[in-house]
């Protein structure tokens, strides 16, 4: 991979190269600036996990930011990976018109099920009908889930490597794929892949760490629970934190701001 230039230190630069002869796709990142923006979110914002959750969520953020790369420009795409066992939902959303993702941890009200589930949701592009893809897998590794996913949804084999530091890549198969090769390359190969192989590049493009939430969007959120019950809303206090469905940022918001935010909408409306 070729080292980003100066504009591109605030993301993490993804290629995407046909390993030609082999019929693969393959996308390679270092993705440690995303996860240095990640983790700043988190200390901004308070947010605490414990060392297993933390581990979780980075290997989803690796599996899905190598996955936005490897989709359409104009798509928009958000994961849901439902575990039973830490009991906790890991959420990711991505932006691919403005090459951006975000994220949370959910681990309340986390309901039991059979089996984890893998929820995907693709919009085409803006303003299109969103489409669902719901599989099952077993156990906590998140890129085994990711496999099971594109093995019965993309209906193709995928594989993710960890190639040291915060390098991550994904292997995914085309039509024709050699699986003999497939099957058997490793991390040490694929870092040197290009002396091996030959690859074409495809795409090369820059992800950061972005929601887009802002106090306006919590408002518009919250005012209809504030419409069907003000004092049980606010429980008897003047303000409430609010936290992002989207990243889990916190939004403080008082009784005056919220009073100010549906009269400026009575005003605005028909």
């Amino acid at each position: 991979m070729s080292e980003p230039n100066a504009s591109e230190l605030n993301g993490a630069v993804v290629t995407v190269e046909f390993v030609r002869h082999r019929n693969a796709l393959l996308v390679r990142s270092d993705l440690s600036p995303l996860f240095t923006d990640y983790y700043l979110h988190l200390a901004d914002h308070q947010l605490k996990h414990t060392p297993e959750q933390d581990r979780l969520f980075k290997d989803a953020l690796a599996a899905f930011a190598l996955h936005c790369a490897a989709r359409p420009m104009q798509e928009h795409l958000a994961w849901t990976l439902s575990l039973q066992e830490p009991r906790l939902n890991l959420f990711l959303a991505g932006d691919n018109e403005d090459c951006t993702v975000t994220g949370r941890l959910f681990t309340e009200n986390v309901r039991p099920a059979p089996e984890n589930v893998f929820y995907s949701d693709l919009v085409p592009r803006r303003g299109a009908e969103s489409r669902r893809s719901v599989v099952n897998f077993s156990g906590p590794d998140i890129f085994a889930a990711v496999a099971a996913y594109y093995a019965r949804s993309e209906q193709r084999p995928v594989r993710h490597f960890h190639l040291g530091d915060d390098v991550y890549g994904m292997l995914v198969s085309h039509p024709d794929c050699d699986m003999a090769w497939f099957s058997a390359v490793d991390a040490a190969a694929l870092r040197n892949l290009a002396a091996a192989e030959t690859l074409a590049p495809i795409d090369r493009r820059l992800y950061r760490w972005f929601c887009g939430c802002t106090q306006q969007k919590i408002l518009g959120a919250v005012a209809p629970a504030y419409r069907a019950d003000p004092e049980g809303l606010f429980g008897g206090g003047e303000t409430i934190r609010v936290q992002c469905p989207r990243c889990a940022a916190a939004h403080t918001l008082t009784r005056e701001v919220m009073e100010a935010y549906l009269v400026q909408g009575r005003k605005s409306g028909p």
